[in-house]
């Protein structure tokens, strides 16, 4: 099984995803585990001479005035996990989890919060046992960072809160036994280090951005399989139309529709026919796709780096031998960028309902209503463009911004937060009410190339259609359409169709 490093840099979106979603194995680098300690003899020493610390050696929050003694310093970190587990709602589930244990872990590894290397070799232990803490999914404003969430995640590293093992929904102690660990006793200042960070936020928001980045490229396959039944032209993906306004995403987009209706005949078949231009929903698919690919670049470049981060407070300098009180809690970058990608993400599934609906429209697309013979007795895909529909419009709901609003906290000590992990979970459903769009999209298109028995697709086009009929056959009658949406979906989540287009096509950008 693969195992990923976890230190100082280098975590990527794609260990992210191998963590949550394959069952990566991680472990500690050597220079990780030595700046852990650097940074917690500080502490230790700190403690013993009494300074004053925000959360080691105060309480926290408006109750940073508040002095703690040496004595009650271990009762301060086990309270910090009880008092902030206040998350409500449904758990979030394994992958998220393990996402947000992976995150977790990669902070503490950087050495600025003052944690013992044990208490961090305990929470790689857990991950890598499976153990999943049980977590709410609501509860977070996103500053001081992920608060509630993460301590329900730390109470079960001391035997408390309820954690998921192979199936089972156990006490944290109960779950630890079974991988023969035992609860920890958390010592100055580990309580305040488990809670303070943004890495719920930046799972969810992670394991999204991973998904629309898959989702863009099955975005254009779905475009092309569509602009070739309906008769579209290639000309919009003309190289020097791109050049001539050079943004990445547009070129991309227009690149790959261009390679994937490569060779096709049905696309041939009317190059001399009297339609002067196609409509924008085809004609202009390569900038409108490209605008949401530009954004999953842009939000790729923000979460990578948060992933990479220190957002503990205070952080600790092993270097210069100092603590700084600080916000790097503060989820403001995150929570933008996931509202930007829940827009640019909403905009695909807008465009592809559109071409839905010309698909299975007859005025439009000159082909069997519905896409059915026997129409009338049958109503083919007809509530297929209904479902698709009601997704984008739930998707304009949840594009409100959460990242606009901010609610005071802790007696208004805390004044300003970033809703981070509501902009997360918001983005989080606009993916996958995405993924159902272009699946049904999918499902059209190829119901429409059926009807194109004496004339070749395009070489991607092919690949695709070939790919979806091996799971999903022909509807010459009305059956129950969920399934066969539900099918596509797992078709492009398995990665099944953009590996047979890529076959034919080479890597789509």
């Amino acid at each position: 099984m693969k195992t990923i490093f976890l230190g100082v840099e280098g975590m990527t979106l794609d260990n992210l995803a191998a963590i949550a979603r394959n069952g990566a194995q991680v472990q500690l680098t050597a220079d990780a585990e030595k700046q852990i300690q650097k940074g917690r003899v500080l502490i230790e020493r700190w403690v013993q001479e009494e300074r004053r610390i925000y959360g080691i050696t105060t309480g926290f929050g408006a109750l940073s005035d508040v002095a703690i003694s040496k004595q009650d310093t271990r009762q301060l970190q086990k309270n910090i996990l009880m008092s902030h587990a206040a998350g409500v709602g449904r758990p979030f589930d394994e992958e998220t989890v393990r996402a947000i244990l992976a995150l977790r872990i990669k902070d503490l590894a950087r050495g600025h919060s003052g944690i013992r290397l044990p208490t961090v070799q305990q929470l790689v232990a857990m991950l890598n046992w499976g153990v999943c803490p049980l977590i709410p999914e609501k509860g977070s404003v996103g500053a001081s960072g992920d608060l509630a969430p993460l301590a329900h995640l730390g109470l079960v590293l001391i035997g408390m809160g309820e954690a998921f093992f192979k199936g089972q929904q156990l006490t944290g102690r109960q779950a630890l036994h079974k991988c023969g660990l035992k609860p920890l006793q958390l010592e100055a200042g580990e309580g305040l280090a488990l809670v303070n960070g943004t890495q719920v936020m930046t799972a969810v928001g992670g394991l999204a951005l991973y998904d629309a980045a898959m989702l863009a490229k099955l975005t254009d396959i779905a475009a092309a399989m569509s602009l070739e039944v309906l008769m579209g032209s290639r000309t919009e993906f003309d190289p020097k139309i791109h050049e001539a306004r050079p943004h990445p995403g547009q070129a991309a987009a227009a690149d790959n529709m261009a390679r994937i209706t490569q060779l096709s005949e049905i696309i041939s078949s009317h190059k001399d026919c009297g339609r002067v231009q196609d409509a924008y929903t085809l004609r202009c698919s390569p900038q409108v796709h490209g605008a949401s690919r530009d954004a999953i670049r842009y939000c790729r470049d923000v979460i990578e780096t948060e992933m990479n981060s220190s957002t503990n407070n205070p952080l600790i300098f092993a270097d210069t031998q100092e603590f700084l009180l600080g916000g790097n809690f503060h989820g403001q970058p995150v929570a933008m960028a996931m509202d930007f990608l829940g827009i640019a993400v909403a905009e695909l599934a807008d465009i592809s309902e559109r071409r839905v609906e010309r698909l299975v429209n007859p005025k439009l697309s000159g082909l069997p209503a519905f896409l059915v013979d026997d129409g009338g007795l049958n109503s083919g895909l007809m509530l297929a463009q209904y479902t698709a529909a009601a997704l984008v419009s739930e998707n304009r709901v949840l594009c409100h911004p959460a990242s606009i609003d901010s609610i005071p906290t802790s007696a208004n000590k805390e004044d300003h937060v970033s809703m981070g992990t509501i902009s997360a979970r918001k983005c989080r459903d606009i993916v996958r009410n995405t993924e159902d769009v272009i699946a049904i999209e999918l499902l059209c298109a190829a119901q429409a190339l059926d009807l194109f028995t004496n004339l070749k697709p395009g070489k991607g086009t092919l690949a695709a259609y070939q790919a979806i009929r091996k799971v999903v056959s022909h509807l010459d009658k009305d059956r129950i359409i969920s399934g066969d949406v539900c099918a596509v979906k797992q078709l492009m989540r398995s990665g099944k169709i953009l590996n047979a287009v890529e076959k034919k096509v080479g890597a789509l950008q």
